[in-house]
């Protein structure tokens, strides 16, 4: 491309030397050529002059006399009738002169010659002067040309670098503009493609770590159902468990489909009024073999028959988090109490254990942020859960921990 525009602009710049410098050569040549005749007719005019008034004055005209009154460079030859003819000057040489004749009323005449040489030379100066205007011309294109294609090619040697990157996964905009707006409009729409592959790449990150997450804790409670079924020979036992293997299947199926939803647009929800005891129940009887593992127990305290507004998926794996880390990070017995406040139905999780530390309070709710070594993810995924249905997830209390959920009532129980 530099080489392209170099040589287009070359192009350019010898068509116009040569389009301005032969016409104006020529029109100099005429006109050195024009005033070299004039000059020689008019010197004609004027010594002719001389002659006839010393013939008028009686004065003698000779050569000695007329000598000085020829311009240098110049011949010039004088005939009177009955006379030699008085030569003045050194006859031009290299060509035919460039001659002038004047003649009296009485019969005198005047000759004078330019030398074709001089005028030759003169010409010569005037071409050599437009050669050199031409020369400089073409070498301050060349180097136009030489920056120009510089201060192109560098922008899209950028721009080509930042596509580049893009494509090989480094989608930070540069924020880099060059004065041309062609080229900025380009830089802008890299950008912007930049801040939009940066976002689709954090929600690819994000989805594929809420998933790991979410599907975990289902994926565990089926797993410890299945381990049931494997550890007993009791018929109507495996077909109570497998019963609820079928229900975790099934809330497993809903996880799936509430991530794909949410990856599309997290603004979208399902929220029904639904009965909250339930939700609660079906928690408890999933964690209570895992607490029992540790030596631990699950209870149920606050009032009952509560109905909230919300998505009973996204609710039960709200409390499967809070449940699971009161089970990882806790200590002691899990309380697990519903209450009414406000316009909201309040179900709050607690345990004894250390609770969060001081240095984290609030912030226990942001990604990648934990205090026990911990991925970060699980309160902030479930945060967004709450919040996605209307709800709000708090925590309460950091000594003892307590966190609580707060969903939506029916219009007509309030």
């Amino acid at each position: 491309m530099k080489r392209r525009m170099i040589n287009s602009l070359l192009g350019v710049v010898l068509v116009m030397v040569v389009v301005f410098c032969v016409p104006l050569a020529l029109f100099e040549k005429r006109t050195i050529e024009s005033a070299a005749q004039d000059q020689a007719g008019a010197e004609a005019v004027r010594l002719l002059g001389i002659v006839e008034n010393r013939i008028a004055a009686g004065e003698p005209v000779n050569g000695s006399v007329l000598r000085g009154q020829v311009t240098d460079g110049l011949y010039a030859e004088v005939r009177l009738p009955g006379r030699e003819v008085i030569r003045i000057g050194t006859p031009p040489t290299g060509g035919s002169p460039l001659r002038a004749v004047e003649t009296g009323g009485r019969g005198e005449s005047v000759l004078v010659d330019h030398s074709r040489q001089d005028v030759d030379h003169e010409i010569g100066t005037m071409l050599l002067m437009l050669g050199v205007v031409a020369l400089l011309a073409v070498q301050a294109a060349v180097a136009l040309a030489v920056w120009q294609a510089n201060r192109l090619a560098r922008p899209l040697n950028d721009l080509a670098e930042t596509a580049e990157r893009l494509g090989s996964g480094d989608p930070r905009p540069r924020d880099r503009r060059y004065g041309a707006p062609e080229l900025d409009r380009v830089a802008e729409v890299l950008d912007s493609s930049a801040e939009r592959i940066a976002r689709m790449l954090t929600a690819e990150r994000r989805l594929a770590a809420d998933a790991s997450h979410q599907l975990r804790t289902p994926l565990t409670a089926l797993s410890m159902r299945l381990e049931e079924i494997i550890a007993t020979e009791d018929p109507e036992t495996v077909k109570e468990e497998a019963a609820i293997a079928l229900g975790q299947v099934e809330r497993l199926t809903d996880v799936v489909q509430r991530l794909l939803t949410n990856q599309r647009d997290p603004r979208t929800g399902s929220a029904v009024i639904f009965d909250l005891d339930e939700v609660v129940k079906q928690q408890a009887e999933e964690w209570r073999p895992a607490l029992r593992g540790a030596g631990r127990h699950l209870v149920i305290e606050g009032l009952h028959g509560l109905e909230a507004v919300g998505t009973p998926g996204a609710v039960a794996q709200v409390l499967a988090t809070l449940i699971e880390n009161s089970l990882m990070h806790g200590d002691g017995t899990v309380v697990v109490s519903t209450r009414i406040r406000g316009s909201s139905a309040v179900v709050e999780v607690e345990d004894q254990g250390p609770g969060v530390p001081p240095e984290l309070g609030a912030r226990v709710f942001e990604r990648t942020v934990s205090g026990r070594n911990s991925t970060g993810i699980g309160l902030a995924v479930a945060r967004d859960l709450a919040e996605a249905d209307g709800g709000r997830l708090e925590l309460l209390s950091q000594r003892p921990p307590v966190f609580a959920l707060f969903l939506g009532r029916p219009v007509e129980e309030r």
